[in-house]
């Protein structure tokens, strides 16, 4: 079982940037597909970004292309997502899961972490 410890939130004012991680345990992180989900308040987990393990294709709500970038460090163990130019609507936790059981964009991932706070101001 893959275990995901994120890092990297805080508070930004609008037009700032945050880059968040992901590391996790287990041998099969080379070949696991990643994602970043996020919630706000009141509101349904939502799909950010996913990257593939192999070939490293990379998947982006619309609500974020072009100014959210994720990567991985497969050496490192790790996803990272740069999020730039935010917005206060991108205030939410944001969530790295691991492994899909269906569509990407669904949130039925088999691994997940405990999640980090961005809170953007205006």
């Amino acid at each position: 079982q893959v275990q995901l410890v994120e890092s990297g939130g805080g508070l930004v004012q609008a037009g700032g940037s945050l880059r968040l991680s992901c590391v996790a345990s287990g041998r099969t992180f080379i070949r696991s597909t990643m994602a970043w989900f996020r919630q706000a308040p009141g509101k349904e987990r939502e799909f950010v970004s996913a990257i593939r393990g192999s070939g490293g294709n990379t998947y982006y709500a619309d609500s974020v292309k072009g100014r959210f970038t994720m990567s991985r460090d497969n050496a490192k163990y790790s996803v990272y997502l740069q999020l730039s130019s935010l917005k206060p609507e991108d205030t939410a936790v944001y969530y790295c899961a691991a492994d899909p059981r269906t569509e990407l964009s669904v949130p039925l991932y088999n691994a997940w972490g405990q999640g980090t706070q961005v809170t953007v101001s205006s």
